[in-house]
C-alpha cells in the first residue's frame, strides 16, 4: 500500500519503527511510508474521531493490522494480531488461518476472493501473487487507499465498525485506463481482540464489484497505451 522508506513514525499506525523491528523482515526491504496515504486520508475523511475515543483505537488498530498484512514477510514479526489464533473470513466465507492467507496470495487477493466465472472476472486472484497485486492497485492508486471507521457498533472484546475505502484512479488497472475519478468502497467489519487488543479473528463484509466498477469506468485501453502506462517508473514507484 506504500512505497518503502526509512522515514521515522507514523502517527496512525504501530509496530513500523523502533528497537520492537529492527529485526523485522519488509516485503519491501524496509519499513512503508505512508505520508501520500495519511495526506489522502486527511483531506477526504469524513469523520474526525477525538485522541482516545473507541473509533481512533479501531480506525488505528485496522490501519496497523493492514500494514502488518501487506507489508511484513515473518508471522512472529505481526504484533497487532495473535499469529497462533488468528482466522480471516470475507463475505461469509469459511475463515482461514496466516497459512491459508498465504496459499490464497496474501495482500490484496484475500480480499478480492470470487466465486464468479473466470470468463467474467476483471481482477482474478487465483493468478495474481502477492507482488503482481500489489503493482496492479498502487499503479491504479498512486496516491493510495485510505482507510477511515465511519461508525462503531461495539467495543471490544468483539469490536462492529463500519468502513470506507477510498481513492483516486490516476493510473491504469489491469488495461482499463485511469479516470482521476474517485472510487470508494464501504463495508463492516467484526474484529475479535484479546485482553492485550492483539486481534485473533476479522470477518469482513463488502461488495467486491464497488471496487472494480470503478476501476473500469474508463474502459480498456490498446495494448501499446496499456503497456506503456504500465512500465512507468514513477507508478511503479507508487
Amino acid at each position: 500500500m506504500a512505497a518503502a522508506s526509512a522515514v521515522e513514525g507514523d502517527k496512525y499506525r504501530s509496530h513500523l519503527h523502533g528497537e520492537e523491528e529492527k529485526n523485522t523482515k519488509w516485503r519491501f526491504g524496509g519499513p512503508p511510508n505512508y505520508d501520500t496515504v495519511n495526506k489522502l486520508f486527511e483531506e477526504g475523511r469524513t469523520k474526525v474521531w477525538p485522541p482516545g475515543s473507541l473509533e481512533e483505537q479501531v480506525q488505528n488498530l485496522v490501519k496497523t493490522w493492514e500494514m502488518e498484512m501487506f507489508h511484513k514477510t515473518c508471522f512472529d514479526d505481526y504484533k497487532s494480531i495473535d499469529p497462533k489464533k488468528f482466522t480471516f473470513g470475507l463475505n461469509g466465507r469459511k475463515p482461514v488461518t496466516l497459512e491459508g492467507i498465504t496459499r490464497l496470495g496474501g495482500g490484496y487477493n484475500i480480499f478480492m476472493q470470487t466465486s464468479l466465472p473466470v470468463k467474467l472476472r476483471a481482477y482474478d486472484p487465483e493468478k495474481e501473487t502477492v507482488d503482481t497485486a500489489h503493482v496492479a492497485f498502487t499503479t491504479a492508486f498512486p496516491r493510495g487507499f485510505a482507510f477511515e471507521v465511519l461508525q462503531v457498533y461495539s467495543g471490544p472484546p468483539v469490536i462492529v465498525y463500519k468502513f470506507r475505502h477510498w481513492a483516486y484512479m490516476e493510473g491504469p488497472f489491469k488495461g482499463y485506463a485511469p479516470t482521476g475519478e474517485l472510487v470508494e468502497l464501504y463495508g463492516l467489519s467484526t474484529v475479535e481482540v484479546d485482553e492485550d487488543m492483539k486481534i485473533g479473528k476479522v470477518e469482513l463484509f463488502f461488495n467486491g464489484g464497488e471496487l472494480l466498477g470503478g476501476l473500469m469506468r474508463g474502459g480498456t485501453m490498446d495494448d501499446s497505451t496499456a503497456d506503456a502506462a504500465s512500465s512507468c517508473p514513477l507508478l511503479k514507484s507508487a
